[in-house]
């Protein structure tokens, strides 16, 4: 395609995203670009938009010859799997938002993608608006990126900033969130911390070229956060937020996982707040570069799929130039974190398990620890799962020789 040719759309989905992309495709006649067709699920439901544009047929727009882009703004990952894959087998490109069908089906799409020579864009999938993939896919070469963290749910950001700020406890918080839309009425993926693996998962695709399933990245969601954790944060001057994050090692090896972190005031991320996002892109070079915005809802997400749509006049496709590189996802042994462990029983944790403690706090109320652990170790263990406990990174990162680490110890029993 070149910027001449007309680009012709067949839609999946007219939500508040896909009524936000008629409406522009349809006052913007610089995008070149015309709405065929649109398929819905409820035939019943009154819309926006003239009834003949409407069909619950995918085939009127897979099979369409005059289609040659197919926008896919569907919630079900499965289904929206095999329309993109049909899609793409009938020669037509793709631009989707759906990272939890990206995250469990990539390497394949992107070989059917080769294979038939077209298109498959995506960056409304993580982070919405905030432009993270393009970013990571044209700018940071591999031998420049030390790490990515982020806040890239909103859902999750807006609860933690609730429960912070108004001293809510997690389900008043989570109410709030539903009340306002910033939340699923089944919220499981958002809390679980399994919407911000899925976009991690494509993260690394386009940050390393690692190929990975969401399966095997370790993850925390924040369910678990008690009134008592949000409490010790405000004590150390400290926000909890739920961050997505990588690490690339001095032997190349890459560690990431999504867990609730404490972050201080010198971090970017302490004033990502609500419904909004944030990423730190780190280089070897240039330090920390900070991206920010909003990750969800009508606007930014349909500014990101419209970026996409635009980009197909050039016939632009993502490059993966770092699938090449022998960069490895990895649980590191010699690799450590620092974090706060709540629970609920005296002796639900095993100390031994850490490499140092800094300090540990017992009471019939509330018990905790902050100390250092192999990451090898801490998702390994029992109580990493365990929904009694919380789990709160504190620093990343910390040391690669135990040696080094600080082995004070300051123990507490009420």
């Amino acid at each position: 395609m070149d910027n001449h040719k007309q680009l012709v759309i067949g839609l999946f989905g007219f939500g508040v995203v896909g009524e936000g992309i008629y409406k522009v495709l349809k006052d913007t006649k610089s995008l070149n670009a015309s709405l065929q067709k649109i398929c819905i699920k409820n035939p019943e439901k009154s819309r926006n938009a003239p009834a003949e544009l409407f069909t619950t047929d995918a085939d009127e727009l897979l099979n369409d010859p005059a289609i040659n882009v197919i926008v896919e703004l569907i919630d079900d990952a499965d289904a929206a799997y095999n329309i993109v894959s049909k899609a793409i087998r009938g020669g037509k490109s793709v631009v989707t938002a759906n990272k939890k069908m990206l995250a469990n089906h990539l390497t394949e799409l992107i070989g059917l993608r080769d294979a038939h020579n077209v298109s498959l864009l995506y960056e409304a999938a993580v982070c919405g608006s905030i432009p993270v993939i393009r970013n990571l896919e044209e700018y940071y070469d591999n031998d420049l990126l030390s790490s990515v963290s982020g806040i890239v749910n909103g859902s999750t950001n807006y609860i933690l900033t609730k429960m912070a700020a108004e001293g809510q406890d997690y389900q008043e918080a989570l109410k709030q969130a539903q009340e306002l839309g910033f939340a699923e009425s089944d919220p499981t993926l958002d809390v679980e911390g399994i919407d911000a693996v899925n976009k991690l998962t494509i993260i690394l695709k386009h940050a390393y070229g690692i190929d990975e399933v969401p399966d095997d990245i370790p993850y925390c969601g924040i369910t678990q956060i008690k009134p008592s954790d949000i409490q010790y944060a405000k004590e150390k001057g400290y926000h909890i937020r739920l961050v997505a994050q990588t690490i690339q090692g001095e032997d190349e090896a890459v560690v990431a996982f999504v867990l609730p972190t404490f972050v201080g005031k010198e971090s970017q991320l302490y004033n990502v707040n609500n419904e909004f996002n944030g990423v730190l892109i780190g280089s070897k070079l240039a330090d920390e570069q900070f991206l920010y915005g909003k990750g969800a809802g009508r606007f930014p997400t349909s500014s990101a799929v419209l970026s996409d749509i635009a980009a197909l006049r050039y016939d632009y496709r993502y490059e993966y130039k770092k699938s090449k590189s022998s960069v490895k996802l990895a649980l590191k042994n010699n690799t450590f974190l620092k974090v706060y462990v709540s629970f609920d029983s005296r002796d639900a944790i095993d100390q031994a398990q850490f490499a140092s403690i800094d300090e540990v706090y017992k009471s019939n109320g509330k018990n905790y620890i902050v100390g250092v652990i192999d990451v090898s170790v801490l998702f390994n263990t029992e109580w990493f799962y365990d929904k009694q406990v919380s789990v709160i990174l504190v620093e990343a990162n910390v040391a690669h020789k135990v040696s080094n680490l600080s082995t004070k110890e300051e123990v507490l029993y009420i």
